[in-house]
């Protein structure tokens, strides 16, 4: 099933095209358990090493099976440069969600919509001087295309205001930030809750761009400001007891893949960092706009 998938990304992309300039879209618009979180070292460049247009495939697995399929890659994959500048190997991802409301793409990922998208900002560091990403994730049937626009710290709280930023200092991510404000627009999105964790990284330097990546120590904090900091004492520990493990990849499903994913038993899930830190949130009424199952 996974290569007929892969097969057939010509054709979605094509439907991606058209999804993306459907009428209503103006031109201008389409554009650890613990409390304390070690930041990353040596401020590497976090530009997204991977296209715009992919697959990702999730697994929930043991820290067992994760230390096995570590080795297993270790042929065909190499640990990405952010991993071997911190101490342990794994460097620190934050992720504030922004949303309606009434949680409209929260409950769009829950019903199942194969049409949909994400907004969220994310951060890699405490440090003010470092960027901020501003991202769109879309999903269109089994293809995830990500747009993403660095804005300095301070600029932040005007982008999510809806003010327009200096042409000058943002005409490279310009269309991404417009496009960015739009969907918020839609749907009166407004920061709902923070999501961190640890990711190790193993990645290919061929054009099939293979990612494997390994997600921990899941963490969330509720709240509606554009607070970006790692760390602090609003943190609760999600109550996932499993290793996050996505494959990425842009073209055909390597063979090797497949071999890992027969050795290891492994079963495709539908897992959502963002929902099940809100079904934890709602679930002790931190959570403002409805209740989610």
């Amino acid at each position: 099933m996974l290569a007929s998938l892969s097969e057939s990304i010509s054709r979605k992309r094509r439907n991606l095209y058209k999804w993306l300039h459907q009428p209503g879209l103006k031109a201008k618009d389409r554009i650890h358990h613990q409390d304390t979180v070690t930041t990353v070292k040596d401020r590497p460049d976090f530009t997204d090493s991977l296209p715009a247009c992919r697959y990702e495939l999730k697994y929930l697995i043991t820290e067992s099976q994760a230390a096995a399929i570590e080795h297993f890659v270790g042929p065909y994959l190499h640990l990405d440069h952010y991993c071997k500048t911190q101490p342990l190997g794994s460097y620190p991802i934050l992720s504030l969600y922004l949303d309606s409301p009434q949680l409209h793409l929260c409950r769009q990922t829950l019903e199942g919509r194969t049409n949909r998208f994400k907004l969220r900002i994310r951060s890699y560091t405490d440090d003010p001087d470092y960027p901020r990403f501003f991202e769109i994730k879309r999903r269109l049937n089994a293809v995830i295309i990500k747009s993403r626009a660095r804005v300095i710290h301070p600029d932040v709280p005007r982008v999510v205001s809806g003010l327009s930023l200096p042409s000058a200092a943002y005409h490279q991510d310009d269309l991404v930030l417009r496009q960015f404000q739009f969907y918020m627009k839609s749907i009166n999105a407004r920061p709902v809750v923070r999501i961190r964790y640890l990711r190790r990284a193993y990645e290919a330097d061929t054009e099939n761009r293979v990612r494997v990546t390994f997600d921990r120590e899941l963490a969330y904090a509720a709240g509606t400001t554009t607070d970006l900091s790692l760390n602090g004492s609003r943190w609760r520990r999600n109550h996932l007891d499993r290793v996050i493990l996505e494959i990425k990849f842009t073209g055909r499903y390597p063979a090797w893949l497949n071999d890992m994913a027969r050795c290891f038993g492994l079963r495709q899930q539908s897992f959502s960092k963002y929902v099940s830190s809100v079904q934890q949130t709602c679930s002790l009424n931190r959570m403002p706009g409805g209740t989610i199952p």
